[in-house]
């Protein structure tokens, strides 16, 4: 095997969205930037198995959904025809096209590649394993973008083909005749939805009582009346207790509530419990840096751990997993290593489930606000009294923002509707320029939008809402 000696000033260790990030902004501030990835390809779990091509194929899904609805309106299609390969291939045509796009960055930056699997020898030096041997890297400084895998659950065979995870889910080797999915979380209903539209009969085991818990159940709730009509079954308060393949590769599951236990014979199953840090793939116990007893990695407000020149982003240092969050960290701890003044001082974190309908939010939930003790007031706009809302069969959404009930600031924004993830940029723009309730709700929106019931919600709050007739 081949053995070779490296220097970089600074080392990026994982290309996802946080990592590139990182990478990119050093490299233009004049730094010479080494980025080193374990997959072939550029982008990480976001880009070649998770954020992308999920929303490559729940595109899909709901273009299917809203052509079934144009019947209510006098145009009716077909029963669709579903060629999996190109729709694959579709899928990864999206992919590759991105993946292009940030080598030819990385390029332009001259940010050097390597691919392999870092792993830490001391505060000071890499071991990097690749396919033409070890090499040994000696860094000035480190940003660690190691991410996150998916978690496995006790008594389910992960080795079995016919168990999923969300990255093998979204390769689409075939479509299940019967899918569980253990997990009603942002991942599982996403991946449940795509399924569903291609064919699947489609169940949901979740072990807490409500689906996508850290969300107000108010938004939850027009996204749970759709789901009870696509998916066969939802169980809440449940969990598996043991998954047994047959012989057929089909897999028995043992169901366990309060009505007792049963078992139901599935295609598959898609595993979507949550994601765990990938701390031990670097071997990070061979530094001083600090990790929790979850073994995420503990940073300050400017990405650096407990060892000085190194420094944690994304996945890796914890909730909330999401890709923005970590290109955000990225960019302050590629502006602090190289000597520039930056900190994490972001006000509030979106967070998007990209189903039918979509569901977002920022900053403080009521549902935090109530378990705190957080005095709060809201302003509520329903979309049943909007014009665009109705054009788009999507009267059972809303709009909600938390208002602090002294200053009248944004405390918090909910959506739930098409779109809700595109909308929340105004909520989080509020949040982040502290917009009090008279700042949004004079703010011209242009109708007929859906834009319009963020002003709405403002109008509610304050007493002027014209849209709405709320009594006094």
């Amino acid at each position: 095997m081949v053995e070779e000696s490296r220097q970089a000033e600074i080392v990026v260790i994982g290309a996802g969205p946080g990592g590139y990030a990182a990478a990119f902004r050093a490299a233009d501030l004049g730094k010479e930037v080494l980025l080193i990835d374990r997959d072939s390809e550029l982008g990480g779990v976001c880009l070649n198995r998770g954020c992308i091509p999920s929303k490559a194929l729940l595109h899909i899904s709901k273009a299917m959904d809203e052509a079934e609805r144009l019947s209510k309106m006098g145009v009716t299609y077909g029963k669709p025809e579903i060629d999996i390969d190109q729709v694959r291939d579709h899928k990864n045509k999206i992919v590759s096209q991105l993946n292009s796009g940030i080598a030819q960055m990385a390029n332009a930056r001259k940010v050097e590649i390597i691919k392999g699997l870092a792993s830490f020898v001391s505060n000071t030096e890499l071991k990097v394993q690749t396919d033409m041997g070890n090499v040994s890297v000696t860094f000035g400084q480190c940003i660690i973008a190691g991410g996150s895998t998916s978690v496995a659950l006790p008594g389910v065979p992960m080795d079995h083909p016919s168990v999923l995870t969300s990255r093998t889910a979204l390769e689409l080797k075939d479509i299940p005749e019967k899918l569980l999915v253990i997990g009603g979380g942002v991942i599982g209903l996403e991946l449940g939805q795509v399924y569903a539209a291609l064919g699947s009969k489609v169940s949901v085991v979740e072990f807490l009582p409500t689906l996508i818990p850290g969300a107000d159940q108010d938004l939850v709730k027009p996204l749970q009346r759709k789901l009870n009509k696509q998916f066969e079954s939802i169980l809440l308060s449940s969990k598996v207790t043991a998954v047994e393949p047959n012989n057929d590769d089909t897999l028995n599951v043992i169901i366990e509530n309060n009505k007792g236990e049963f078992r139901e014979v599935y295609s598959k199953v898609l595993v979507a419990i949550g994601r765990r840090p990938n701390t031990n793939l670097i071997d990070i116990k061979n530094t001083d840096v600090r990790i929790d007893d979850k073994g995420y990695i503990k940073v300050d407000v400017y990405q650096r751990t407990s060892v000085k020149n190194i420094f944690a982003i994304g996945d890796i240092i914890g909730d909330p997993m999401l890709a923005h969050k970590a290109t955000y960290e990225g960019k302050v701890a590629a502006d602090v290593a190289s000597g520039l003044p930056a900190a994490f001082d972001a006000r509030a974190i979106p967070s998007v489930v990209y189903t039918n309908p979509e569901i977002a939010w920022a900053g403080l939930t009521e549902k935090e606000a109530k378990n705190d003790e957080i005095p709060y007031k809201k302003g509520e706009f329903p979309w049943s009294a909007s014009g665009k809302a109705m054009i788009l069969d999507a009267s059972q959404g809303k709009t909600k923002i938390i208002f602090d009930p002294e200053t009248k600031q944004v405390l918090g924004v909910g959506i739930v509707g098409p779109s809700a993830g595109d909308l929340i940029s105004e909520g989080m723009l509020a949040i982040e320029m502290g917009a009090d309730a008279e700042d949004i709700g004079l703010t011209i929106h242009p109708h007929p939008t859906l834009g319009e019931s963020f002003a709405g919600a403002a109008e509610v709050f304050e007493g002027t809402a014209t849209d709405l007739y709320v009594p006094k």
